[in-house]
């Protein structure tokens, strides 16, 4: 007997990884229903029921553990994912010892993506979710300097090699980034460390699934030191190459 297409819902506010991930989860097949804030996603979970819920750690209003525990005060009991631009071993324990059955750190591939849905929602052996990365997968990264503006390669191999699709992605990136590039300055001006760890957050994950190597090295040293000036040109000078160069 053939299995119904899963119902899905997908938790994510950044518009990059939001079309990627849905794109990606759509073609297992599945229907996949969206929500961009914690505020948002009760009201998709409880008029449906999902086979799996895929719940960014970070969303603008909340954080991932807070909905699922939210989610659970409803008395839903569908699987969940975690997805994160966090590598620490730390922080997707954190995920998991909150209930989350798998956590992943973004980006990864669509069919890595679409492996681990299917180890939630199918009980076949062979559907099982890909194993975390380790500890320190994708911590070092070259200086912004020194890295490319551009990785096409891993643009492609994010969308299974799929040239449109990486320049669809591309496009909706840079469309966003001067928004992200605002609102994490105005945050600089402010002393506001958090905010900008919590932007700087959601951008590296773009930046992974569109190949913006340069920048998500420039990020990632901002994210260390929000408080240095340096970091901060750096992460500027960055943004200017990648607008340049796109």
């Amino acid at each position: 007997m053939e299995r119904p297409m899963p119902r899905l819902l997908l938790v994510e506010d950044d518009p990059t990884s939001r079309s990627f991930l849905l794109d990606a989860a759509a073609a297992l097949p599945a229907e996949v229903d969206v929500a961009g804030t914690v505020a948002d996603a009760p009201a998709l979970a409880a008029a449906d029921a999902h086979d799996a819920w895929l719940i960014d750690a970070n969303l603008p209003d909340g954080s991932g553990i807070e909905l699922l525990a939210r989610l659970r005060a409803l008395g839903l009991g569908t699987p969940a994912l975690a997805h994160t631009a966090a590598r620490e071993r730390e922080s997707l324990d954190a995920l998991r010892a909150a209930g989350f059955a798998i956590a992943l750190s973004k980006p990864l591939s669509a069919a890595d993506w679409r492996a681990a849905i299917r180890g939630l929602v199918e009980t076949r052996p062979a559907a099982t979710p890909p194993p975390p990365p380790p500890a320190d997968a994708g911590m070092e990264m070259a200086a912004p300097g020194r890295a490319p503006v551009w990785n096409a390669r891993a643009a492609l191999a994010a969308v299974g090699g799929n040239a449109a699709n990486a320049d669809a992605l591309r496009g909706l990136f840079l469309g966003e980034l001067p928004q992200a590039r605002d609102g994490i300055v105005l945050a600089a001006r402010r002393g506001d460390a958090a905010a900008m760890r919590g932007l700087l957050h959601k951008l590296r994950a773009g930046c992974g699934f569109v190949g913006a190597d340069r920048l998500c090295a420039a990020a990632a040293g901002l994210h260390a030191s929000p408080d240095s000036d340096a970091a901060l040109h750096r992460f500027l000078a960055a943004i200017d190459a990648t607008l340049a160069a796109a």
